[in-house]
């Protein structure tokens, strides 16, 4: 049997408190979500002034880069070179930009959503949370 790490509450704490850091550091009002590589909610934090849509598009993000072992923004491209099918992929609600799995001795353990500001900059703010693991 194969044995795998696994993202702990402390972890979580980490990666939500490095990803705020970052987007008040750039005044992004953003919500941040964290999964497990089920997909499974982990922890979240909505900074003051995050649209309120954004708590469902972070964990959507998030839950697709889990269940999809890559970034959400794969799909995203997908679909805009045509491949609209995936528009009904089960279970990925989230195939925008903005979702970014976390990866620990080659295992996606998990991911972070982000959502509120530029996609590139959501990017920008889950990788600087996923950072602060030192993976």
């Amino acid at each position: 049997m194969k044995s795998k790490p696994v993202l702990t509450a402390e972890d979580v704490k980490k990666i939500l408190a490095a990803a705020e850091a970052h987007a008040v550091k750039n005044s992004w009002a953003v919500t941040i979500a964290v999964v497990d590589d089920g997909g499974h909610a982990l922890g979240m934090l909505r900074l003051d002034g995050a649209p309120p849509v954004s708590s469902h598009i972070a964990p959507a993000k998030a839950k697709t880069a889990a269940l999809g072992r890559r970034e959400s923004s794969t799909y995203e491209d997908l679909i805009n070179k045509g491949r609209v099918a995936f528009l009904s992929a089960p279970l990925l609600e989230g195939m925008l930009e903005g979702g970014v799995p976390v990866v620990a001795e080659g295992e996606v353990v998990g991911a972070v959503g982000v959502s509120g500001v530029k996609s590139n900059e959501d990017v920008e703010i889950a990788r600087a949370g996923i950072a602060a693991l030192g993976l």
